[in-house]
């Protein structure tokens, strides 16, 4: 079993000016991981493996993708499982996943996305003996099947290679970038060296060498400097959020209030992906939430108020359920993932 029991990390963030709390927040997000158990398909083994061993666990970056565990995966295979001979006659780049369901896994998804989408597609399956509601929200591992030939290109679109898995990275970047600023001057202004550096920190899974790079892309939530201060509340206690997450203060144009739209999609369970403009404020001005989010896209599964009726479905953001009054823009800076996206899946409570 393999576990990534911690961040590899050189040095302080460099972004001097990312606040402490968004920080903390990009940190917890990095370091979320997920139990995968990975199984040989038993008809695909080589000659003399030992099958009594073909299962692998491993807990896995959910900013991480599949294509980045295959020599890790590899070396435990022809290290314990295959015969020698055997396993060097197989191609890693010939090697797939499916789940146990028999579902084909999207590749280019990270992997705790891959896992939250599980789990919600679990919440509709009648066969399910575990509670998904948001009171009781097991963590068990998620179970892979590994094929060892005979990829299925058509349906794959790409080859599940690691070259492959950073082309799309870097495309879900890009889109993100125009997403947030309306051009991807952002992007595609980067050194060679910095756009090969943000996926090291995706491969080598390096929280600093990654946000070295991203805090230039990242909108940030950092308070905009003001000639005059803030008035003092009467009641410091009664802040509902950060005051450097406030959208009234003074414009500031990396801002996360100042964004075009948020980078938002909608995973529904074993159904579409929604897609839609998400401003950072409303028309009256005030901070765009996820509750308002929700009521409006789902309107049957997420009424809005003054319903008060029973849970009829949860919101999962990185496994967590976030609390509905979490604003849209502080989300894109905080919790976004690796990829520049908050994806946002929807489960059904029983």
């Amino acid at each position: 079993m393999s576990a990534y029991g911690t961040t590899r990390h050189h040095g302080q963030q460099s972004a001097s000016t990312t606040p402490a709390s968004t920080t903390l927040f990009r940190r917890l997000t990095w370091e979320g991981t997920v139990p995968l158990e990975i199984r040989v398909d038993s008809k695909e083994l080589p000659a003399n493996s030992d099958r009594g061993l073909e299962c692998y666990y491993i807990q896995a970056p959910r900013v991480s993708y599949l294509p980045l565990l295959m020599p890790e995966i590899r070396r435990f295979l022809m290290d314990v499982v295959f015969d020698e001979a055997a396993g060097k006659m197989l191609k890693e780049e010939e090697w797939w996943f499916e789940s146990e369901e028999g579902t084909l896994l999207k590749w280019h998804w990270p992997i705790g996305l891959i896992y939250d989408n599980h789990t919600i597609s679990a919440s509709i399956r009648p066969s399910s003996q575990t509670s998904t509601s948001h009171h009781n929200l097991q963590v068990t591992p998620l179970k892979l099947i590994l094929h060892l030939a005979s990829p299925p290109t058509e349906k794959l679109l790409l080859s599940p290679s690691t070259e492959s898995c950073k082309q799309a990275f870097m495309g879900q970047l890009k889109e993100a970038d125009f997403i947030r600023w309306g051009n991807t001057k952002r992007m595609t202004g980067l050194r060679k060296p910095d756009q090969d550096g943000i996926w090291e920190g995706i491969k080598e899974h390096n929280f600093d060498d990654y946000w070295r790079v991203a805090s230039k892309i990242v909108p940030t939530t950092a308070p905009a400097r003001s000639s005059s201060p803030p008035p003092a509340s009467s009641n410091p206690s009664m802040h509902t959020r950060p005051p450097s997450a406030d959208p009234q203060s003074a414009p500031d144009r990396d801002g996360a209030y100042t964004v075009r739209s948020v980078p938002v999609r909608l995973y529904l369970p074993d159904g579409p992906v929604m897609q839609d403009v998400v401003s950072p404020t409303l028309e009256d001005g005030s901070a765009h939430t996820l509750a308002h989010y929700l009521s409006t896209h789902l309107p049957l599964l997420f009424p809005p108020a003054p319903y008060s009726g029973p849970e009829l479905a949860y919101a999962l953001i990185h496994g967590v359920l976030v609390p509905p009054d979490a604003e849209m823009a502080w989300l894109g800076a905080c919790m976004a993932g690796a990829d520049g996206w908050v994806s946002v899946c929807v489960g059904i409570a029983r």
